[in-house]
């Protein structure tokens, strides 16, 4: 565990305020373009906050990647999802054959998908998986802590090494994704516990559970944070006591995408919970992310309340995967194409408002 210490706290301590700068001056450059003044909303605050994080006026998006994380969890033997947990060793596969849903937004979007196997239970090494975990399935942590506090080190060290290694390899902004049943059983508790929100508010319909189910689901979400007793102000320990193997890893991916000083886009609920959770280790994190879409599960919003993030989009979805972060590098690419490509005042000959001409 001393390694993977080492290697959080290294990543934690290189993350550093944006570009104040480079910020300004892609602010610069958007005035200069043929349009309003703020006409194109928020793709000129991407381009702006992308620059920032890049720490260049003018960033690209040339690779985009989806890290898709899946994993198992022990509380799914409490009945707290309408599928059974050998759906996500299923849906793990699918990925790999390019059949699901975010395949298909990452090809429309230009992007790559690498799946990570992050502790699913059956699953065998895939060519197209990368496999990064300690064992298959967490315990039920309505019973005791889901894992131990030095697998949750592990795997948000290694989900800082895998975003290292994509980051060096040219990704220029990194998605995260997931997969995994009852993990938003996990999320609610992580958000009560990091958010500090109670669990009515944070519990939601998941896979589209019934009441009854529902009720079961709320249930063990109290009794896990009764039993565990997390410490908000300790978020390894968090992660460790209510969290899912996939949001410990994809807490390290944001916190080595950020280190790296390249955009991470956030898709739903767990995603999002694991962006609680690298936060708290290193608030300066939080800047480096980009809230894609708001998703249909009522914690959502309280978790990107917390975070301070404004989604992009609004669309009811609640599928995960990467789908909603899939829609976001269409159009964060769309943001950081304009000031690239579009003509300014001056090289297409149109007049500027009155107000400018005086100024």
């Amino acid at each position: 565990m001393t390694d993977a210490a080492e290697t959080i706290r290294d990543a934690a301590a290189a993350i550093r305020p944006l570009d104040a700068e480079a910020a300004a001056a892609a602010r610069a450059r958007q005035a200069q373009l043929t349009k309003p003044a703020g006409s194109l909303g928020r793709l000129e605050e991407l381009h702006v906050w992308a620059a920032g994080v890049r720490r260049t006026p003018a960033p690209a998006l040339r690779r985009g990647v989806i890290i898709v994380a899946a994993a198992d969890h022990g509380v799914a033997a409490n009945g707290v999802s309408a599928y059974p947990q050998d759906v996500t060793a299923q849906m793990l596969a699918n990925f790999q054959r390019g059949g699901a849903a975010v395949n298909v937004l990452a090809a429309a979007a230009g992007a790559e998908v690498l799946v990570v196997d992050a502790g699913v239970i059956g699953a065998g090494a895939g060519e197209r998986v990368h496999v990064a975990k300690t064992r298959s399935g967490t315990d039920d942590f309505t019973r005791g802590p889901a894992m131990t506090r030095a697998e949750a080190a592990t795997l948000v060290a290694a989900g800082i090494a895998l975003a290292r290694d994509q980051c060096a390899a040219g990704a220029d902004a990194i998605a995260l994704g997931d997969m995994g049943i009852a993990n938003t059983t996990a999320a609610a508790a992580l958000t009560s516990v990091l958010a500090g929100a109670p669990a009515p508010a944070t519990c939601g319909r998941g896979t589209g559970i019934d009441d009854l189910t529902f009720a079961a689901k709320l249930r063990v979400i109290e009794a896990a944070i009764a039993v565990n007793r997390p410490d908000p102000a300790d978020p390894l320990g968090a992660v460790a006591k209510v969290g899912g193997f996939e949001i410990a890893l994809l807490a390290g991916v944001a916190l080595g995408t950020a280190a790296a000083a390249v955009p991470v886009l956030l898709d739903g609920y767990p995603t999002t919970a694991a962006a609680l959770v690298a936060a708290a280790i290193a608030p300066q994190a939080g800047a480096y992310m980009l809230a894609s879409h708001l998703s249909a599960e009522p914690g959502h919003r309280i978790a990107l309340d917390h975070l301070a993030l404004r989604p992009l989009l609004e669309l009811d979805m609640r599928l995960g995967e990467g789908t909603g972060a899939a829609l976001a590098l269409m159009l964060l690419g769309a943001a950081l194409r304009i000031p690239n490509e579009m003509a300014t005042f001056e090289a297409a000959g149109v007049s500027r408002t009155e107000h400018e001409l005086r100024a």
